[in-house]
């Protein structure tokens, strides 16, 4: 397989790939924290405000990661999602082909997945929405290779959750999953005002991979200057 690789890169900007895409939640933050990103993904994207590719991610990790200088992953959690299993779907579970892939490339990297995935990450970090002052939980867990991620300090949950697919009361923080209400107010919590419902049902808010991004780039920063 062969995919020319067509994108500008500022050559002062280090160059991340944002493997399983969707429509950009974790290539937002990685962008903000100072990355040039490409995301690539099997289905188009017409929403992923960055540069695009479709392709399958993991072949395409094998073949170009090492062009990279960091790669995140987000392989698809439905096979994970405690939902999709109480309504008898499947979906293939793609985390050991992504990490043996990953591997392959040599690269920096990340994998990024729900909570049902813990046991096949390596000491994954938890992130949660309250680390970053959002009104959701949304935990999210991150295995990393070649490097390590500290996680910020982690609130107590106060506020209660409303309940999936229901309207969000005054003082509860939002769930966000299946199909919420208040496509609006979850745009503006997660920080996402270009995505749609089913966008932002799976997205990783941008505050996570922003602070993923930046711990990387200090320490990458450091060992360059020590």
């Amino acid at each position: 397989m062969t995919h020319p690789i067509l994108f500008r890169r500022d050559c002062r900007r280090p160059l991340l790939l944002d493997a399983f895409c969707c429509q950009g939640g974790a290539a937002a933050g990685y962008a903000a924290a100072g990355f040039d990103v490409v995301g690539v993904d099997l289905v188009p994207q017409p929403r992923y405000p960055f540069t695009f590719i479709q392709a399958d991610a993991v072949a395409f990790i094998r073949e170009h990661g090492a062009a990279f200088d960091f790669i995140h992953t987000s392989p698809p959690c439905q096979h994970d999602s405690e939902c999709q299993r109480l309504q008898g779907n499947t979906h293939p579970d793609l985390i050991a082909p992504t990490r043996e892939a990953l591997e392959s490339a040599g690269r920096p990297w990340v994998i990024e997945n729900v909570g049902g995935a813990v046991p096949k990450l390596r000491e994954p970090v938890m992130l949660c929405g309250a680390m970053f002052g959002l009104e959701t939980y949304r935990h999210r867990y991150f295995e990393t290779g070649g490097w390590a991620l500290t996680p910020p300090g982690h609130p107590a949950h106060v506020a209660p959750q409303a309940k999936m697919g229901r309207p969000i009361p005054p003082g509860h923080y939002g769930q966000f999953v299946g199909n919420f209400s208040g496509v609006d107010h979850a745009r503006r919590i997660m920080g996402v005002p270009w995505m749609n419902r089913d966008g932002i049902r799976e997205c990783i808010p941008p505050a996570y991979t922003r602070t993923i991004g930046t711990q990387f780039l200090t320490r990458a920063r450091a060992e360059v200057a020590a």
